[in-house]
């Protein structure tokens, strides 16, 4: 047992404590308070940071760490140029995939998950593609919800597809590890792949994301099936015969149509959304997670983040890939969408959606996201130079965070 103590204790869930302690044992948190209850409550050596404040890891609510090395393998592969529009970019990425040999993803994920804790992300919902590099995060210091990924136009092919992810489900139980579906996005699964992949959750009890409305060529496609994904990718990627009749709806519609939204339906970027679809999402209870820096990158809009925070629904952040992201630092993207959507919401929300907000969004909360009694000891150690009361502590650690120290329940236990 130890006691860590600092300036602030930031527990997310509840207000800033100034002179806060957490008690730790055996990697959980035992208790959560001010220091000088807790050393006469508890007879463990204390540990102390002066001037810092100890709050909950980071939680990265949707990445791609198995895209880590994205940036080196382009060059290598001789495709290292820039996408005009979303639809290049995806080509890009699948290109750059085809190439690649197990060991090289391999080598990618590894790295991916020393980068994210070394920004203090202590949890993730990370999605997969290649269910043989599972093993990877076993034993790993950062706590994942890993999501396997399914994407599939053939129906002829539909039944060898969910049977490899079914077996992947399986190979999690036999390693211990938390699980979760990711059925690409809408207009790249038909219709009866995407909704056996969601009745596989649902039968397994497992979360699933999507990615959904991301660019506006997703909106053309579900419109009329035209532009670049129906005139480029499709052809590209062998889909040709596979071009659907003219919808007339949205991503959005299109899902609900199905019956697929719902409480445990967790969407990613959300950026092409109407007040139609906005208010379809919040009767749906749906959680949406926001790549703000990702979209910018990828020139594909910013999400209606003001009708998102009126209507109440639940938002995470996500760092996406460094595929179409600068870092995989979820304090960088706080940053981002502080500075990029000034007065939509307060520094407290952000770091919520870093945190305890990313952790529900990917059914993690009963675990990590806020500094609580019974939850994992993942938490940081944080500088603030210039913080002068718990008052403004969440604008203080979005702006000018120092990352001191990252533990999480794993290193605790060595």
């Amino acid at each position: 047992m130890k006691i860590f103590a600092a300036a602030y204790l930031f527990p997310v869930s509840s207000p800033p404590l100034e002179g806060g302690a957490l008690v730790v044992d055996k990697g959980r948190i035992i208790s959560a308070g001010k220091l000088s209850v807790l050393r006469n409550l508890y007879p463990a050596p204390v540990e102390e940071f002066p001037g810092c404040v100890i709050m909950p890891g980071f939680v990265n609510a949707h990445s791609h760490l198995e895209l880590t090395h994205f940036s080196s393998w382009k060059i290598r592969k001789g495709l290292d140029y820039s996408p005009r529009t979303y639809v290049d970019w995806v080509i890009q990425v699948i290109k750059v995939s085809r190439t690649l040999t197990r060991q090289e993803r391999e080598l990618s994920l590894r790295e991916g998950i020393r980068l994210s804790l070394e920004s203090g992300t202590t949890a993730t919902g990370d999605i997969l593609t290649n269910g043989s590099l599972l093993f990877v995060y076993n034993g790993s210091d950062l706590f994942a919800r890993t999501f396997l990924e399914g994407i599939g136009r053939d129906p002829l092919r539909t039944s060898s597809l969910l049977n490899a992810l079914e077996s992947g489900l399986s190979a999690f139980d036999d390693a211990g590890l938390l699980a979760g579906l990711s059925p690409h996005a809408p207009h790249t699964l038909s219709s009866s792949l995407l909704q056996a992949i969601v009745s596989l959750a649902k039968s397994r009890m497992v979360p699933f994301v999507i990615h959904l409305a991301e660019s506006r060529e997703e909106m053309d496609f579900f419109c009329d099936s035209t532009g670049r994904i129906a005139e480029i990718l499709f052809p590209d990627v062998g889909w040709k015969s596979h071009i659907p009749s003219p919808q007339k709806t949205t991503p959005v519609q299109y899902l609900d149509d199905l019956h697929l939204l719902s409480a445990a339906s967790t969407l990613v970027h959300c950026v092409h959304v109407n007040t139609v679809d906005a208010e379809i999402l919040k009767k749906r209870q749906v959680k949406v997670v926001l790549c703000p820096r990702s979209n910018d990158k990828l020139d594909v809009g910013k999400a209606p983040l003001k009708l998102f925070k009126k209507l109440g629904i639940p938002l995470a952040l996500g760092t996406d890939s460094l595929a179409s992201n600068d870092s995989l630092s979820l304090q960088d993207e706080m940053f981002f969408l502080m500075q990029n959507f000034p007065g939509v919401f307060t520094p407290e929300e952000i770091l919520r959606m870093a945190t305890l907000g990313s952790a529900e969004a990917i059914g993690l909360a009963h675990e990590t996201g806020s500094l609580e009694a019974g939850k994992r000891a993942d938490f940081l150690v944080m500088d603030l130079p210039k913080a002068r009361s718990a008052e403004g502590l969440a604008r203080s650690v979005i702006e000018e965070g120092k990352l001191c120290e990252v533990f999480t329940s794993e290193t605790l236990l060595r």
